[in-house]
């Protein structure tokens, strides 16, 4: 299979290129930076680098650079810095993934793209009844008007709900939302919800990117597990070891 990895270079996305690869599948990535990609990715016949921003490459280029792909990832992100997060692009991940379903759908492919965007738990999903408190609701409610990055994980969500839906010929989709997101060197256990069982806000859990990752490319891998989550934004913990 060949996928396409948006935000390889982060913290999140070069764990899930390094289990792509794991599992012998072609990958590509498109980079603003190549350097700062890991030097034993280099000599990998199955990685293809390619070198631009997402946002800047034309409608054309996006359509090719999708078209032999059978997956594609995002785990595009603000960096945390103050224009990172204050900056533009504001809407990033939401125009990111708006433009790759585009170029998907452009090209009519014969079975339904995989799109797999990483969100966070601090994002409800509308599609289902998930309680939250009045307090989380009004702190919700001050990140909106405080953090663009957190209007822009919502948004990236709501497009996939409500622009691609349940019953896309040509794209079916998961919204992947870990909690508290740690540095671990190995996968471990972790459990996955259909909503959280805990407070993004007021008690949040907590989940390695390694295995974020694992989640993600078990996903695109393993088609039995994405028939259990398609359409859904399913919730990540580590278990407590």
């Amino acid at each position: 299979m060949t996928v396409l990895v948006v935000g390889a270079s982060g913290a999140t996305g070069s764990k899930l290129v390094e289990q792509l690869l794991a599992k012998n599948h072609q990958v590509k990535v498109i980079v603003r930076s190549p350097e700062k990609l890991p030097e034993s990715w280099k000599p990998n016949g199955n990685l293809e680098i390619i070198s631009a921003s997402i946002l800047e490459l034309s409608d054309t280029e996006m359509v090719e650079i999708v078209k032999d792909c059978q997956a594609v990832a995002s785990c595009l992100g603000h960096n945390l810095t103050f224009k990172g997060i204050y900056g533009q692009p504001r809407k990033l991940v939401t125009d990111a993934t708006r433009r790759l379903c585009h170029a998907i759908k452009s090209n009519y492919p014969q079975s339904p793209t995989k799109f797999v965007l990483m969100n966070t738990t601090g994002n409800r999903n509308r599609d289902l009844n998930e309680p939250i408190s009045f307090a989380q609701k009004c702190v919700i409610g001050l990140l909106r008007l405080l953090l663009p990055p957190h209007v822009d994980n919502e948004k990236a969500a709501d497009y996939l709900r409500t622009q691609i839906g349940q019953n896309n010929n040509f794209i079916e989709w998961v919204a992947v939302r870990p909690d508290g997101l740690i540095n671990e060197d190995k996968v471990t256990a972790y459990e996955i919800h259909p909503s959280p069982t805990r407070s993004a806000i007021f008690n949040a859990g907590k989940v390695s990117r390694i295995n974020v990752g694992h989640f993600m490319a078990n996903l695109i891998d393993n088609d039995n597990l994405w028939a259990t989550w398609k359409g859904q934004m399913p919730v990540i913990y580590s278990k407590l070891h």
